[in-house]
């Protein structure tokens, strides 16, 4: 008797265009270019025009972001210049010069026409203060896919944060600080000092040995001490947030969650020494650099979204924040109807 396995919908459109991708790479492998100046024009046109539209057409109906067309074409950009000869990519050279630059603006236009309307949104809403990590994040998991939506996120969000978001926030009467009394802000300032002066002192060195690496070197320090300023900023911007439906835990934009009341099965104002392994952990990633005042017990496990969209499971929570008191009063205030409904 045999078996048929059935291919998920939503895997034939790229399964399509790796087909014709691949007869493309097939043609350039098998037949000569050399002076046929009408093929490989067609050539390229199938690599970035055609096979994107046939994608395109593939997804028009499906939940697929429309687009990913722009990843089509930029597969077809990077096939073409490694399978085409060099004399042959005349007409990608004309792409890459005149059709990248509008394609780059148009998703950098959709991306903050998409941010503004969301954050409209979020303003219209009574009460709702908008946070811009989450109103982007939104934003781009309707536009891009969606593995690469936190990365993308948290480096726009160091940008943002970096250089821009200088306004102060405020604090509404069901947000809670967590950075004022911690010290983050202090070590996360340490840590800019170490890396600016050891990025000085070893460009000083490499500098004597290669003034292209040292310059290199030099730039990824400057942007390390660049994403560890924007998480510092970030840690005031985002405060942690208790309504009639979750509690929002934002670490900045090193972590975050957000646990359903139905399932905490406890918490408690408390210091005690833990041990972070296994389902235990601390919503700072600095660990033990940073003390805790705050431990939340969950009845099955929840996750931990941490830099650059890395997940993590856990039931037992440890964090500081600023009022614990008036933290806990709030989470019982808000947890007594579910325990009401369950007695």
């Amino acid at each position: 008797m045999s078996r048929t396995f059935p291919i998920p919908r939503h895997l034939l459109p790229l399964g399509i265009s790796i087909l014709l991708f691949g007869s493309v790479i097939l043609l350039i492998n098998n037949v000569s270019l050399a002076g046929k100046d009408t093929l490989n024009m067609a050539i390229t046109a199938d690599l970035v025009f055609t096979i994107p539209v046939i994608y395109f057409l593939l997804i028009r109906k499906t939940k697929i972001p429309k687009i990913t067309v722009i990843s089509m074409m930029v597969a077809g950009l990077v096939i073409g210049t490694l399978a085409l000869p060099k004399d042959s990519q005349t007409y990608l050279s004309l792409f890459k010069t005149w059709a990248l630059p509008v394609i780059e603006l148009t998703v950098f236009t959709i991306v903050v026409t998409k941010v503004v309307q969301v954050t409209r949104k979020y303003k219209s809403l009574k009460g709702n203060t908008p946070d811009f990590f989450t109103t982007l994040q939104n934003t781009c998991a309707e536009i891009f896919p969606s593995k690469i939506v936190r990365p993308l996120v948290t480096e726009i969000s160091v940008i943002y944060y970096g250089f821009f978001h200088w306004k102060k926030r405020r604090i509404a009467t069901y947000e809670f600080t967590h950075h004022r009394k911690s010290g983050t802000a202090l070590l996360l300032g340490v840590f800019i000092f170490l890396i600016l002066i050891e990025t000085f002192a070893v460009h000083l060195i490499l500098a004597r040995w290669n003034p292209i690496v040292a310059w290199v070197i030099f730039g990824l320090s400057a942007y390390t001490a660049l994403q560890f300023f924007a998480f510092a900023r970030s840690l005031p911007k985002r405060p942690f947030e208790v309504n009639n439906q979750s509690l929002i835990l934002r670490y900045g934009i090193l972590s975050e969650t957000q646990i359903p009341l139905d399932k905490i099965a406890q918490i408690a104002i408390s210091k005690e020494r833990l041990e972070f392994k296994g389902l235990t952990r601390k919503l700072s990633p600095l660990g033990e650099l940073e003390s805790h005042n705050f431990i939340i017990t969950l009845k099955t496990p929840h996750t931990l979204t941490g830099l650059y969209g890395i997940k993590k499971q856990f039931e037992v929570l440890a964090f500081h924040v600023d009022e614990p008191a008036q933290f806990k009063t709030a989470i019982e205030k808000v947890l007594l109807p579910y325990e009401t409904n369950q007695n």
